[in-house]
């Protein structure tokens, strides 16, 4: 085999194991689990979370309606780790300015995101790139 097909197939390798350094861009809720039950993406409205290199907000987004910031904070990732933390939320929250520990992957266009909340709960999500 020739040294660079050999050389390429190696950069390709090691290309697919690179390490995610942000979350960057518009995701959109798409369902998931909680509690090992699915908990389907809600009807009516869609939720959204735009990701800066540190930061997140997330959108409630209903038709005819402005977008409705419901909860925002920070983020930081390590090699297959988020460690979000609440900053901000509409409502009152048990999370607020605690870190919460998930293990994420990006397959294709979907970001998911799993993890044992304080309180307990064990949730999956699935959040798909829209920008």
């Amino acid at each position: 085999m020739n040294k660079w097909v050999i050389l390429v197939l190696i950069g390709v390798f090691l290309v697919s194991f690179s390490e995610v350094k942000t979350l960057k861009g518009t995701w959109q809720y798409c369902g998931g689990k909680f509690n090992n039950k699915l908990s389907p993406a809600p009807e009516g409205y869609t939720q959204q979370r735009k990701y800066t290199d540190t930061q997140f907000e997330a959108f409630l987004l209903e038709k005819g309606e402005k977008p409705m910031k419901y909860e925002s904070g920070t983020y930081t990732l390590t090699a297959d780790s988020c460690i979000e933390t609440q900053t901000y939320s509409m409502q009152e929250s048990k999370l607020l300015n605690i870190p919460v520990h998930y293990q994420y992957a990006i397959r294709n266009d979907t970001l998911v995101l799993n993890g044992k909340l304080p309180g307990g709960a064990v949730i999956e999500d699935y959040w798909k790139r829209v920008q």
